[in-house]
């Protein structure tokens, strides 16, 4: 059963720092990961001059890359608007765990990750959706669970203990 948790936090956070050490913590525990990164911005993962860029240039909806160590699918909206979180979801194969990236406004289990060197305001006092802290400075309140964010052994735990059925959160 696959299930689903999310990093949200203020860019410069840690976010992306403490997915890279995630991953590593949840295999050598056994489990399969993917993840979901949310971007706010244009990005491209192709290139002019490759056929794969050439076709998405030509009006390509979709193109698929393959070679025998991996795949990739790039899907151009073509003027449609951002698919919702539950609809990119649906997109992944199964796995035991899909740890999402960004998408802080949406309603999955979230652990929030701060950094007080930010001085950026915390976001669970407006989330009821984060379950769990990850953060180098004590909360405030004390009322959610919160681990310090370089005991990721700890981190791994809070992500399991509030990781949510995925076919829950779709609706399934």
């Amino acid at each position: 059963m696959t299930r689903l948790i999310g990093l949200a936090g203020w860019s410069g956070a840690g976010k992306t720092t403490l997915m890279t050490r995630l991953i590593p913590a949840m295999a050598a525990r056994g489990l399969g990961v993917s993840t979901l990164k949310h971007a706010h911005h244009a990005f491209d993962i192709d290139r002019p001059g490759k056929d794969s860029y050439e076709h998405r240039a030509a009006g390509a909806r979709q193109v698929l890359v393959a070679s025998a160590h991996r795949w990739a699918l790039m899907t151009e909206h073509r003027g449609a608007a951002e698919p919702p979180l539950k609809e990119l979801l649906a997109q992944l194969a199964p796995v035991d765990l899909v740890i999402v990236e960004g998408f802080k406004r949406d309603h999955h289990p979230k652990i929030e990750v701060h950094r007080g060197a930010n001085a950026k305001p915390w976001l669970h006092p407006g989330d009821p959706h984060i379950a769990a802290i990850a953060s180098d400075v004590p909360p405030p309140g004390g009322d959610l669970p919160w681990a310090h964010l370089d005991e990721i052994d700890a981190i791994t735990d809070l992500v399991l203990a509030h990781a949510m059925a995925l076919g829950e959160f779709l609706g399934r």
